[in-house]
């Protein structure tokens, strides 16, 4: 449902904690560096208004043009379609933000605007469910090191053929890959070659084949993550072959019925889309914050949409849910690059 609303919500004068401004320094100069003179849109709800100003106040600091938008000023929510004033303009920007709360049901709406992000190609930065722990926490990291480390990972998983990763929790997968679909570095360093997620982190490609069990002690993604949290006390245990959830157990019923019903939502919902390994050295610990805890050190994966635009994936799914463990040991082929989830190989250079 469309808003008649005219008098729109400004990103001026808002107060926020002082620990926001280094996190947005980062953001705005080191991740997106941006420039004077370049047309910047931001997007956010009304939930997120003092993180979305802290970002505003340094757009406007380094001389950008400055698009805002809250979306509860053009449609109810959950939002069914993302408003086509917010999609147009976006296809006129250099810098674009998405910075807000995903709801039930809005995937859609994330889609309909990546659609114009990946034809137009801004720098794109996704903050998804960004929140003051982040903003403390996986925002304040040196994203210059993590995009070191990044590299390191890329340049050694673009060539394996196969990754093995452990967990104490009892996670033992192995997964295989195909040399025409592409890993992907999103260290928080964003080009308009690919958007990234803020804070950044990860290396990751759509794996060819994936077995084993995967024991999700640490977070489940989506609308469930705000749902749960941090699940360690009732890990969900994952069985998969040829890269299909065959059998999952939980004590937590709720949650077990929830994560079910979400991977059978299509045919591809229980397909494993995304393999990945977390590199976010400022990262310490789960959170029970997706955006973040997927980037923590360690091996995470998702079920459904395999980010066919990036990777060259053939296949598609309407859903896409990552699940996060703790302390992983990984193989990238028979080097073994993390152990208790720290890394044992050097940063490239």
């Amino acid at each position: 449902m469309i808003v008649a609303q005219t008098k729109k919500t400004s990103l001026e004068n808002i107060s926020y904690d002082p620990g926001y401004i280094h996190a947005a320094e980062n953001a705005i100069d080191i991740c997106l560096r941006v420039q004077k003179g370049e047309r910047a849109t931001i997007i956010t709800d009304l939930d997120t208004l003092a993180i979305a100003a802290s970002l505003y106040d340094e757009l406007i600091k380094v001389g950008a043009d400055v698009h805002s938008f809250v979306v509860e000023d053009y449609s109810v929510r959950p939002m069914l379609h993302m408003p086509q004033e917010i999609l147009a303009d976006l296809e006129k920007s250099d810098v674009t933000i998405y910075c807000m709360q995903g709801q039930e049901n809005e995937l859609q709406t994330r889609k309909e605007m990546m659609g114009v992000i990946n034809r137009t190609k801004p720098r794109h930065a996704h903050m998804v469910n960004i929140n003051h722990e982040i903003m403390m926490e996986g925002m304040q990291a040196d994203f210059l090191a993590v995009d070191a480390i990044s590299r390191k990972v890329w340049e050694l998983a673009k060539k394996a053929t196969r990754i093995i990763a452990k967990s104490p929790a009892g996670t033992h997968i192995e997964a295989t890959f195909d040399p025409q679909l592409h890993w992907l570095k999103t260290s928080g360093i964003i080009s308009r070659e690919k958007w990234g997620n803020l804070p950044g982190g990860e290396v990751l490609t759509c794996p060819a084949d994936v077995n084993g069990i995967y024991v999700v002690d640490g977070v489940v993604g989506d609308y469930l993550c705000a749902e749960y949290g941090d699940i360690k006390s009732t890990p969900l245990t994952i069985h998969i072959t040829n890269s299909r959830i065959t059998k999952c157990e939980c004590e937590n019923k709720a949650l077990l019925e929830e994560f079910l019903e979400y991977t059978h939502t299509d045919e591809n919902s229980d397909r494993v889309g995304e393999f990945a390994i977390g590199t976010n050295i400022g990262v310490q610990d789960i959170r029970g914050l997706i955006l973040q805890d997927e980037k923590i050190p360690g091996c995470h994966i998702a079920f459904g949409y395999p980010y066919c635009e990036h990777t060259g994936a053939k296949w598609y799914s309407s859903t896409h849910i990552d699940v996060v463990g703790r302390a992983f040991d990984i193989w990238i082929d028979d080097l073994k690059i993390m152990e208790g989830g720290k890394f044992l190989i050097e940063p490239a250079e």
